[in-house]
């Protein structure tokens, strides 16, 4: 009787871990431009919930692991990033054709600064601005933090960031701690790494992270980055400083709660 018992526990057990853990299962399609009909090449498709993208083909056509529920972004430059939910119709189905619709981009414009050059280098080399971003190193961190400035508050703005526990990358790290575990498998993926380093938008970034571009930027200010480095880092660089800046808030974090516990 007691081995019956156990048996319909290990059996419920492993009932309830399928229900939040479904199979994984593959879907397929086909990127075409809703204008002209025609398949589009290197679409960037990627799983936001498993972080794994692939590229389509000369076709259009990708597959990808899925699960029912899942969210698929489909981006490509030139076009509008497109949004799809996986639904049982769509793996039972097969091959959906999804359409992308171009943009149309207004070119800004563009003023160059003049600067009076006499064509010696020694002398025009001192009249161009130059610009300067330092980091600062932390005992027992890996990494140091950039703060794009050699001022003695530069470096109390660092260590306020990082121990303040009412600031808002505090409250960031704290309540997107499930999106932040993503940034490993960015990482692993190569997919998903080219994408991001082929981009400068951080539309793409915002979605896997589930943040828009403001939060992006207020983060990298609170990790102490440089505003120069804030806005000229393509995707993939910006991914890896959260990463950085993450990791070492985890470790700064268990001293600092060490400590007080002590």
């Amino acid at each position: 009787m007691r081995y019956l018992i156990l048996y319909f526990l290990l059996l419920f057990s492993f009932a309830a871990v399928a229900q939040n853990n479904p199979p994984a299962q593959k879907v397929s399609g086909i990127i075409i431009n809703d204008n002209t009909l025609l398949p589009i090449q290197n679409a960037n498709v990627i799983n936001i919930n498993k972080v794994k993208g692939v590229v389509t083909d000369a076709k259009g056509y990708f597959e990808l692991e899925v699960s029912v529920s899942d969210t698929l972004h489909i981006s490509l430059l030139g076009y509008q990033s497109l949004k799809v939910r996986v639904t049982n119709d769509w793996i039972k189905n097969g091959t959906a054709k999804l359409q992308l619709t171009e943009k149309a981009i207004a070119l800004e414009e563009v003023i160059i600064k003049k600067y009076d050059l006499t064509g010696y280098l020694e002398i025009d080399s001192k009249l161009i601005p130059e610009k300067e971003n330092y980091r600062y190193s932390i005992s027992g961190l890996p990494q140091g933090y950039e703060t794009g400035s050699s001022s003695p508050s530069a470096f109390t703005r660092v260590l306020g960031s990082i121990f303040n526990p009412a600031d808002m990358l505090y409250n960031f790290f704290g309540n997107k701690s499930n999106e932040l575990k993503k940034l490993k498998k960015m990482k692993k993926d190569d997919t998903v790494r080219h994408l991001l380093e082929t981009k400068f938008d951080r539309e793409t970034l915002g979605v896997l992270l589930g943040v828009d571009k403001k939060e992006i930027a207020d983060i990298l200010t609170r990790c102490s980055y440089s505003e120069d480095f804030i806005k000229t880092a393509n995707d993939l660089q910006i991914m890896d400083a959260i990463s950085d800046c993450y990791e070492q808030y985890k470790v700064l974090s268990k001293d600092h709660q060490k400590y007080i516990h002590d």
